[in-house]
């Protein structure tokens, strides 16, 4: 959690659709950050978007591009120099029931860390579609770290603080965690 903390971001987003916040992994040390499509959407269309670091913090932010079939977009926060890129790891290392925790920010409380295990690889989940009926279901990791609204486009790391997926999605009957959550594996990312 020390190591990956300053890495990932808390992202406030306000558009035509409504308002609301999500999570970002940060790139490079001048501000590029990925996170999830339905994340960054939201700011489209003359919106507007955010970022609040974990040193407390915050900057505007534009999108940089977006792929709705993957569910992934990078953004780029303004004016900001010596940021913590995270560590990329290989998802493809991963095993079901080793460790991994999840940093984000679910339902806007940013800076929060869940632990649990890989609870299964290759899950195929749909991730969403580009307006035009073509849709994507990728290979998710399955973890059992508690995932909830807000924690989309925030880390899932190995025990040794490697990026290893992108949160994204959870099952749920009731809108909260259930632990099953899903992550876009950073080798497809």
């Amino acid at each position: 959690a020390a190591k990956v903390l300053p890495s990932v971001v808390k992202i406030n987003v306000s558009g035509a659709q409504g308002s609301g916040s999500g999570s970002g992994i940060i790139l490079s040390s001048d501000g590029e950050i990925l996170t999830n499509n339905h994340v960054a959407e939201v700011a489209g269309d003359g919106g507007s978007m955010s970022v609040d670091f974990n040193d407390g913090s915050s900057a505007k932010a534009t999108i940089v591009g977006t792929d709705p079939l993957t569910d992934t977009a990078v953004i780029k926060a303004e004016g900001v120099s010596g940021l913590t890129p995270a560590t990329i790891g290989k998802s493809s290392d991963l095993r079901v029931g080793q460790s991994v925790v999840a940093i984000g920010s679910p339902f806007g409380l940013d800076s929060t860390v869940t632990s649990g295990i890989v609870s299964a690889l290759d899950r195929p989940v749909d991730v969403g579609s580009d307006g035009q009926g073509n849709s994507t279901t990728y290979p998710a990791i399955q973890t059992d770290a508690a995932i909830n609204p807000g924690n989309s486009g925030g880390a899932l790391v190995d025990i040794n603080g490697h990026l290893v997926g992108i949160n994204t999605a959870i099952y749920s009957r009731s809108g909260g965690s259930q632990g099953i959550g899903f992550a876009i594996p950073v080798s497809l990312a």
